[in-house]
């Protein structure tokens, strides 16, 4: 198993502080965010101590394809409201794209966005419309579009949806997905019987295109499409389902990414997965 979380980095210690997080925790991966999720600011990768975040990864044998990085919210490839939009989620979704390679990560996690005013099919032939703008960029990232929970207009609720995506794709190769158990939970999907979700998603998607998992209890009966993360075990999903998922053999090269909720402002990640190594569930260790 192959797990980790999200990891925070800030000034002034960058990618190093977020390398060493993820070590306080215990994990063999992280996720990470290149700047804020909900603005533009972005410090010059230059400033972020990437060789030196580089080099801890190496003394703790973490390959570099164990750092996610995911996308800002405020890129929204499926909204045509209008040109500037349009353009801005291109160019600003490129520029990502280039700070994960900056940083040595080679997966970038994506919200296929949402269709706003328009229309499902209107907003899937956006998406993909946005993403071929990018056309056959240099840089060895995969970015991965990821499994939504329906709340909203938003796309990528259903395996169906990302296929139609990812089929009007010009540069397939460019391109995977990142399951979130919460959102297919929320979505409708019976993550309890994980093999029978891996036979769905390669009946409609292809497993060669799944890249990284979100392991994500829920606070929302299957689906309610809400979108609301839980601590592991302390959801409807259950403890017992997520770690089969974690152990799940079929996924076993896959990196899986804990995004669970801070408990009285600490974070959960070590414990949560130590539990998920031992598959020895004690609710007590996350009541703080």
């Amino acid at each position: 198993m192959i797990i980790g979380s999200h990891v925070k980095m800030k000034a002034p210690d960058y990618f190093t502080g977020a390398v060493q997080e993820a070590l306080s925790y215990r994990a063999d991966a992280l996720m990470l965010y290149t700047g804020a999720p909900q603005n533009t600011r972005r410090t010059d990768t230059a400033r972020m101590k990437i060789e030196e975040g580089q080099e801890m990864l190496r003394k703790a044998g973490i390959p570099l394809s164990h750092v996610i990085v995911h996308a800002p919210y405020i890129i929204n490839p499926a909204n045509r409201t209008d040109a500037a939009t349009a353009s801005f989620a291109v160019e600003f979704l490129y520029r990502e794209i280039q700070r994960t390679a900056a940083l040595g990560a080679e997966l970038l996690v994506l919200h296929p966005g949402s269709w706003t005013v328009t229309d499902p099919e209107t907003g899937i032939r956006s998406a993909a419309e946005s993403l071929n703008r990018l056309g056959d960029y240099p840089e060895p990232v995969t970015v991965c579009l990821e499994t939504m929970a329906g709340k909203g207009t938003e796309l990528g609720s259903s395996f169906e949806e990302l296929a139609q995506i990812l089929e009007k794709l010009n540069h397939p190769g460019h391109y995977g997905i990142c399951l979130d158990t919460c959102h297919i939970h929320d979505a409708g999907y019976n993550v309890t019987d994980f093999d029978a979700v891996l036979d769905e998603f390669e009946r409609v998607i292809g497993m060669d295109h799944l890249k990284v998992i979100h392991l994500n209890d829920s606070k929302n009966v299957r689906g309610a499409r809400k979108d609301r993360h839980a601590n592991i075990g302390k959801g409807e999903i259950g403890f017992d389902a997520l770690y089969r998922i974690a152990h799940n053999a079929r996924t076993a090269h896959l990196v899986r990414i804990l995004e669970t909720p801070y408990i009285k402002e600490q974070a959960p990640y070590g414990i949560e997965i130590d539990m998920l190594r031992s598959g020895v569930y004690e609710e007590e260790r996350l009541s703080f």
